[in-house]
C-alpha cells in the first residue's frame, strides 16, 4: 500500500468547514417563492434539537426589499410520527389569526438540503426575555402598568387560542403550554406578540401526541399538573402567565431552586425537549411544597388588587384558578382602569422597553452576576442602548 503525502489527499476527502453565519454584507440564499427571494441576514438562535432562527430579508424584482422575516429552519425527522408531528405543528399555526400572535406564513421545503423552512412574521422589538434581563440588570422591575398591559395582552391572545374552533366548528383545545418571557416580544410600536405555538397541545383529530414522558416548553413556567403529566387545559396557559408576571413585576423568579432540600432531588422519568432555564427535577419538588404563602411572599410589594389576581391565576388547583384567559384579561384590565394614572397602552410600552433595555445594556458589563449569560443571545447592539461603533 502507498502512502500519499498530505499534499496529495484529494480536498474531497478532508471535512468540510461549516459555511460562515450570514450577516446583511454577505447574506445567504435560501429559497425562491412566486418571485420572491429569501435571503438569510442573520443567525438568531440555534436550538438544541438542531433548529436554526434565521432573520431573511425578502427582495422582489430587481432587488427592492420588501421587508424582514423570521425563517425557522427545520429539522428534517428522522422517522414517520416525528415528519407526521411537524407537519400538524405547522397545520396548528396556519389556524391561529389573532393580532396579538405572530402569524405563519408559509413552509417551503428544500428538497436538495433535506430541510423544511416555515415563514414567520416578524417582530422588530425586543423579547420579554430581554426586558426582564435588562430590568434586573438595571436594579428595577417594570412598572405596573407594563405588566398589566402586557399580561392582558397575552391573555386575549390565548383566550383567542384556548377557544379557536375548526371549520366545522369543533373546539380543537389549543394550549400554548410554553407562556414563557422566551416565548413573548413586543414591537416596535408597543404591540405584544404571541411567539412560537410550536409546542402546542391540541385536540386537532388525528393529531400526533407528544411522547408520554416528553415536557415540551420551558418547565421554569409550566402548572403543577403539565409537571405531573395531568390533563392540560387553558387554566395551565394561565398559571404559567401569572409565574410570568410575578418575575416582570418583582424581578425575581417565583420559584427559588436553592430552597429545594438535597432529598427533595429524586430520578424522574420525564425528559425535556429543550434546556429548561430552571432545573426539572427541582421545579417537581418545589411544586410539591407549593403553597399561597409562597405567591404572597414573592408578591408582597404589589397592590391589593394585581396580587389577588395574581393569587387566583397561581392556585395549586386548576379549578380555583380563573376559568379562561378571557377571565384573567379582564381582571388584569380592570386593575388597569382603576389605576389613578394616565391610561397605558402601546406607545407607553414601547417607551418604556426602550429606556429599559438602555439602562440595562449600558451597565451589564459593570455588574457582577455570578453567572454568564445573562442576556439572551444573538442580540442587536441597538436593542441594549449600546453605543455604535464609530
Amino acid at each position: 500500500m502507498v502512502k500519499r503525502s498530505e499534499d496529495e489527499v484529494s480536498t474531497e476527502e478532508l471535512p468540510r468547514s461549516p459555511p460562515a453565519p450570514p450577516s446583511p454584507s454577505a447574506p445567504r440564499f435560501l429559497f425562491e417563492v412566486e418571485g420572491v427571494r429569501y435571503e438569510a441576514v442573520r443567525e438568531l438562535e440555534v436550538r438544541p434539537n438542531g433548529e436554526r432562527l434565521l432573520k431573511v430579508e425578502r427582495r422582489v424584482a430587481e432587488g427592492v426589499q420588501a421587508g424582514p422575516c423570521l425563517v425557522r429552519r427545520l429539522v428534517s425527522p428522522t422517522t414517520y410520527m416525528m415528519r407526521k408531528r411537524m407537519y400538524e405543528e405547522v397545520q396548528l399555526a396556519f389556524l391561529l389569526n389573532h393580532p396579538g400572535i405572530a402569524q405563519i406564513f408559509h413552509v417551503q421545503v428544500d428538497e436538495e438540503e433535506d430541510a423544511a423552512y416555515a415563514v414567520m412574521e416578524y417582530v422588530g422589538g425586543p423579547s420579554l426575555e430581554t426586558l426582564v434581563c435588562a430590568a434586573l440588570v438595571r436594579g428595577e422591575p417594570l412598572s405596573e402598568g407594563f405588566g398589566l398591559y402586557v399580561g392582558a395582552e397575552v391573555a386575549d391572545a390565548l383566550h383567542y387560542a384556548h377557544t379557536l374552533t375548526s371549520q366545522k366548528g369543533v373546539p380543537l383545545g389549543i394550549v400554548h403550554r410554553d407562556v414563557s418571557p422566551r416565548r413573548l416580544a413586543l414591537g416596535l410600536h408597543g404591540e405584544v406578540k404571541v411567539l412560537d405555538f410550536g409546542a402546542a397541545y391540541s385536540l386537532l383529530v388525528g393529531r400526533e401526541e407528544s411522547p408520554e414522558n416528553l415536557l415540551r416548553g420551558d418547565v421554569a413556567y409550566a402548572s403543577p399538573e403539565y409537571l405531573r403529566k395531568q390533563g392540560l387545559t387553558p387554566r395551565s396557559d394561565v398559571f404559567s402567565l401569572g409565574v410570568l408576571l410575578v418575575e416582570v413585576l418583582t424581578n425575581k423568579h417565583l420559584f427559588e431552586v436553592h430552597d429545594v432540600p438535597v432529598e427533595a432531588e429524586k430520578q424522574t422519568r420525564f425528559v425535556t425537549e429543550s434546556p429548561p432555564t430552571l432545573p426539572l427535577k427541582q421545579m417537581q419538588a418545589l411544586m410539591e411544597t407549593f403553597t399561597p404563602d409562597v405567591v404572597e411572599e414573592a408578591v408582597a410589594s404589589l397592590n391589593a388588587d394585581l396580587k389577588a389576581v395574581l393569587h387566583t391565576a397561581l392556585r395549586l388547583n386548576p379549578e380555583e384558578r380563573f376559568a379562561t384567559a378571557a377571565d384573567m384579561r379582564d381582571a388584569l384590565r380592570g386593575v388597569a382602569n382603576a389605576r389613578p394614572r394616565q391610561p397605558y397602552g402601546r406607545a407607553e410600552a414601547a417607551k418604556e422597553a426602550a429606556r429599559v433595555v438602555s439602562e440595562g445594556g449600558a451597565l451589564r458589563d459593570v455588574v457582577e452576576f455570578g453567572e454568564a449569560g445573562l442576556y439572551p443571545e444573538g442580540l442587536e447592539a441597538h436593542e441594549l442602548g449600546l453605543p455604535k461603533k464609530e
